[in-house]
């Protein structure tokens, strides 16, 4: 119930107003059955604003941390997030591939609409990353077609590191959905879900118009920390 309290009463009518969204391929969205909406990843706000602007309710899976901060705040954190729809998911260890695939099949399983990032984390600098193929697992075990997503203008209005959005206008564009059945049985041969994460962040690519760099956005950001912390550590000595 509150979901719907967010979206139609509290939070959905102050996003529409402060970033004025402007919705395209809105129809491409199945209006009934299961599907998976897998979008580019740029702002904190692409959680709120999907949801706000589609018909139907969506589940995404949302990091565990989301769920786990202490005190007061963290608690009514934790209470905002699943009263939005997200489900968290432990991104530590081994089990945490499997454990963000169970958890997605299982609101496919209810028929549902699921969100997804396949990038795994937000952009740090507005470019589109290598998609990890979670997705393409969840798509064919369930059954179900991708709705390929991109939002944009929401790095403009909330790049990380900015807690409180500005007033920025956005597009969010929906495309045409990708029907997988072709390889179905095939979700455990790594090339076939290669092939189909590639394709589905393809379609993210052409949708969103964003630069593309093939690797996965979690690697570039632990590299450029590392280069930043060791720059601190040994500054470079001014020339004479």
């Amino acid at each position: 119930m509150f979901y719907y309290v967010l979206k139609y009463v509290l939070l959905g009518p102050l996003l529409r107003v402060a970033f004025r969204p402007r919705i395209e391929g809105l129809d491409h969205v199945p209006g009934s059955g299961a599907a998976v909406v897998a979008g580019n990843h740029l702002s904190f706000s692409d959680h709120f604003l999907m949801p706000a602007v589609l018909r139907r309710r969506i589940t995404f899976l949302a990091k565990a941390e989301y769920f786990t901060g202490p005190g007061l705040k963290g608690r009514l954190t934790a209470f905002f997030f699943r009263s939005a729809g997200q489900i968290p998911v432990d991104r530590s260890g081994k089990e945490a591939g499997q454990a963000a695939i169970r958890e997605g099949l299982g609101v496919l399983g209810r028929d549902e609409l699921l969100g997804i990032y396949p990038e795994g984390t937000r952009s740090h600098d507005g470019r589109l990353y290598k998609g990890k193929v979670g997705v393409a697992v969840m798509a064919l075990r369930a059954g179900v077609p991708v709705v390929p997503c991109a939002m944009i203008g929401t790095f403009e209005a909330q790049p990380p590191g900015r807690k409180i959005p500005k007033v920025h206008p956005v597009v969010i564009r929906f495309g045409e959905p990708l029907d997988f059945s072709r390889y179905a049985g095939m979700e455990g041969e790594k090339a076939v879900l290669r092939a189909i994460t590639d394709e589905i962040m393809y379609a993210i690519l052409t949708l969103s118009g964003q630069e593309y760099v093939d690797r996965y956005a979690a690697d570039v950001k632990a590299e450029e920390a590392q280069k930043a912390a060791q720059g601190r550590r040994f500054p470079r000595l001014p020339h004479r």
